[in-house]
């Protein structure tokens, strides 16, 4: 049995660079799939998944925006409203987390101090058995997953929502 929370509807947008996994990782989290071929997002595609967590169904209403080195770029209108966002990187591309911690303060200076999850995709790229060692290289991110694999998919948004729930 579920207790539903008042407010149950959140709105999470994934940002991040061109070509790092963002559409990938919100296709694997909510249809359990990947496709290799690369497709640009041309301005914002939505998809909905409830997670279950501490008892609580959350909706989570998550945007897939389109990819830009300059968070500033995006459309502001995106990015109202939004309860958590999840910054994507690259680990095989340093330039895609090289302004996170400036990306992450414009975020939390114009849209509210809300969560924000990073996360570095792509460890199947990884030599096997760097994992560890790349995750304290790279401390500042919160998790690293693989789209591709699925791996850390269902833990970054029940991350997420538990964090939203708090």
């Amino acid at each position: 049995m579920y207790v539903r929370i008042k407010n149950d509807i959140k709105k999470i947008v994934i940002v991040g660079s061109f070509g790092v996994g963002k559409t990938s990782l919100i296709r694997r989290f909510v249809d359990d799939t990947f496709a290799d071929d690369y497709k640009v997002t041309i301005g914002v595609h939505i998809l909905k998944k409830t997670v279950e967590v501490q008892d609580h169904e959350v909706n989570l209403i998550i945007w897939d925006t389109e990819g830009t080195d300059d968070i500033k770029e995006l459309r502001k209108t995106y990015l109202l409203g939004t309860h958590g966002f999840i910054y994507v990187t690259d680990v095989t591309r340093p330039k895609t987390y090289l302004h996170l911690n400036e990306h992450k303060e414009y975020l939390n200076n114009n849209f509210g101090n809300v969560p924000i999850i990073t996360v570095g995709n792509k460890s199947d790229l990884l030599p096997k058995g760097s994992i560890a060692q790349k995750k304290e290289e790279m401390d500042f991110l919160d998790l690293i997953i693989s789209a591709k694999e699925g791996s850390n998919m269902q833990r970054l948004f029940e991350k997420m929502a538990k964090t939203l729930l708090s």
